[in-house]
């Protein structure tokens, strides 16, 4: 078996960095050292993260040595380089023809042409305006259908603010 196909075996034994017993399978890898480096933090604090594969965790100290010798690194490399030519050429080339669908709004005549009246649910705006407001009011409920006056949780600001909006609840 060749030494590059032993690399990418799934089943093949890797040992842990945080834990010299721990022998845990290729596959299983990347969920261990989460697991294990929750487990062991006074060790993760002393190894570093290699910054091309995050499976490579080396002392702090041998961190610039891995990052010379890493085998992942050529791998970014080429796929920085082959990337960014490519996604050059295309920026170049491409040109939007996008164009924004015409438009029938116009906010401001809109705004303009409607009365000055405020909003009330189940009234309509068509000809109310705000000095015949609390005259004219009509509901959309069916006849059967009484409209409360009030609201039975009805509070102050100063009731909300203090709490005293749950005692004044119970009362009513």
């Amino acid at each position: 078996m060749d030494a590059e196909d032993d690399l990418d075996d799934p089943e093949r034994l890797i040992q842990c960095p945080y834990d010299k017993q721990h022998q845990i399978r290729a596959c299983r890898f990347p969920y261990h050292l989460v697991k294990c480096r929750k487990s062991h933090p006074e060790v993760a604090k002393l190894l570093a993260t290699c910054p091309f594969n995050a499976r490579h965790l080396v002392p702090r100290a041998d961190l610039v040595d891995h990052i010379a010798k890493c085998r992942d690194k050529g791998f970014i490399e080429h796929d920085i380089a082959h990337c960014s030519s490519g996604f050059q050429r295309d920026e170049v080339n491409a040109v939007s023809t996008w164009q924004a669908p015409p438009c029938d709004e116009d906010w401001e005549t809109e705004l303009l042409e409607q009365p000055n009246s405020p909003f009330i649910w189940g009234m309509t705006n068509s000809g109310i305006n705000s000095c015949s407001v609390t005259s004219g009011q009509k509901n959309y409920l069916p006849s059967s259908v009484r409209a409360p006056e009030s609201s039975p949780y009805a509070a102050s600001w100063k009731d909300l603010l203090c709490g005293n909006y749950m005692d004044r609840r119970d009362t009513i």
